[in-house]
């Protein structure tokens, strides 16, 4: 709640509570007066009229979500009978679960449950293309991210390609003290899984900081610069949220690795297939 709170919605008062974004369209205020239209005509004297009702503002909510704070009035239940005239009964029952992705699964319980004469729906059914959407793209930017870490494990490979370029001789001469060229591919694959370690580490530790943090960074940044870069008009939300997941970073860290791991088997090989005679002609 913004201002105001729900307790004011008392059987008999006709008052409404609006979302954030309805009370900056509609420019008002607590305590000012709002004319309801609901679709049902009345027969008067002078014709048929819409029938309409005068309520009168006593709270602002706001959820983030575009769709409600702009399309979301909340009235007393024995108000809304009177006003469509039910008497004392409802239209419907809004379910909230402890745990919402379990919706799919009691709306079908109701559905067997209740029969043909009632509809159920559930969250998911509602904005089904949004949220495959979501999917879709959560998908593709896994994709994306894999495919950028793919690129900079490369720099793995040129590292420690200059690296056996540049140690040919140091190389060349443990191998005539008697190192087998097994051992100089485990060298550098050692020195390769090393970095990979450590870049992982210092990847992992600042995803989780800039995750958990993320509200607040992009809360700095739009006051800073005096910016929006979620518009609610235009999206779903107004806040971006981020909620972090373990599983999620133990994949992505365990990707990042092997891939690192991957790498250094290249320059690995390239150093255990140094001939000492060739790389000490010139030293």
């Amino acid at each position: 709640m913004v201002s105001g709170s729900l307790q004011y919605l008392e059987p008999g008062s006709f008052n409404i509570v609006l979302g954030q974004e309805l009370v900056n369209i509609l420019g008002v205020k607590i305590g000012d007066k709002i004319t309801v239209v609901i679709p049902q005509a009345s027969i008067t004297p002078v014709g048929t009229m819409p029938r309409l009702k005068r309520f009168t503002l006593s709270g602002v909510f706001e959820v983030g979500m575009g769709e409600y704070d702009r399309g979301v009035a909340l009235i007393n239940a024995t108000d809304a009978a009177k006003l469509f005239r039910l008497k004392g009964g409802v239209t419907g029952v809004r379910l909230k679960l402890d745990d919402m992705f379990k919706a799919r699964e009691v709306s079908r319980e109701l559905v067997a449950g209740l029969g043909g004469l009632y509809r159920v729906t559930d969250w998911t059914q509602q904005h089904r293309n949004f949220f495959s959407a979501l999917e879709t793209e959560k998908r593709m930017m896994g994709i994306i991210l894999l495919l950028i870490v793919a690129v900079a494990a490369f720099n793995i490979v040129s590292t420690l390609v200059m690296v056996v370029n540049d140690k040919r001789s140091d190389i060349a001469i443990l191998m005539t003290l008697g190192m087998t060229p097994r051992r100089i591919m485990r060298v550098f694959i050692l020195q390769g899984i090393i970095i990979g370690i450590v870049g992982t580490l210092l990847g992992v530790i600042g995803g989780v900081l800039l995750a958990v943090n993320l509200e607040q960074i992009i809360s700095a940044i739009e006051t800073a610069f005096n910016v929006q870069f979620i518009d609610p008009s235009v999206y779903y939300i107004s806040k971006l949220p981020s909620q972090l997941r373990w599983s999620d970073v133990t994949v992505i860290g365990t990707s990042a690795f092997l891939l690192c791991l991957l790498a250094t088997i290249y320059p690995a090989w390239i150093a255990s297939r140094t001939q000492p005679a060739e790389a000490l002609r010139y030293e």
